[in-house]
Formats: C-alpha cells, sequence, structure tokens
C-alpha cells in the first residue's frame, strides 16, 4: 500500500492509522468503558485510578475530535459533562476485544495472573 497523509501525519498502512485512532494506553480502556454506559470525567478516575487529569483530558479530546466519543455539557452549576460512545467507536469494540482476548492468551503463556 502506498504511504498516505492524514492531518499532516504521514502514514504507511492502515493498521498503523487504526492505530494512532484507538491505539495508546488509554484509548482502548475510555472506549472499553462506554461500551454499555455514560460515563462522566470523575467516573472514569474512579476505575482508571492511574491516569492523570490532563492524559485523561487529552484522550477525551483527541477520541472526541476522531468521532469516538460524544461529550455532553450540561449548562448548570456546577458543569456537568458527560461522555458517550458513538457509533464509529462502537465499531471499535470488537477490535478492542479481540485484543483483550490475545493479550489475556500471551500473558497466560508468560505466566502472568492478574486476580
Amino acid at each position: 500500500m502506498p504511504e498516505f497523509i492524514y492531518n499532516h501525519k504521514v502514514y504507511y498502512n492502515p493498521v498503523e492509522f487504526a492505530m494512532d485512532q484507538i491505539g495508546g494506553t488509554w484509548k482502548m480502556p475510555i472506549l472499553w468503558r462506554l461500551k454499555d454506559k455514560v460515563l462522566r470525567f470523575s467516573e472514569f478516575k474512579k476505575t482508571m485510578p492511574k491516569i492523570t487529569d490532563k492524559m485523561l483530558t487529552t484522550q477525551l479530546r483527541e477520541l472526541e475530535k476522531n468521532g469516538f466519543i460524544n461529550r455532553k455539557v450540561y449548562p448548570v452549576v456546577p458543569p456537568k459533562v458527560e461522555y458517550t460512545i458513538t457509533e464509529k467507536g462502537l465499531r471499535a469494540i470488537p477490535i478492542i476485544d479481540a485484543i483483550r482476548i490475545y493479550g489475556q492468551g500471551l500473558m497466560k503463556e508468560a505466566g502472568i495472573t492478574v486476580e
């Protein structure tokens, strides 16, 4: 496949492009948590305690910009913001599930057990 440019970045194949969209440490876990419910920022923090506020904000903004999630701000005091997964985000869930299953198999082969 020939290289292509998207948003001023050169990509060499569709896997690289997809991983840029949903890869990294936090984007797939964010999408996974949104697959069945609406979440607020504080709810992400409770289930992902190792992520910093800045990193969570950055990842949420990127996922929103790329059309994987929606952000809804309610005009109340204090501000209420909810995140939901889009149809595009839902299409990523089977991929994430396959990667999770593959990762669990690799962990088992390596003798890694997690409670």
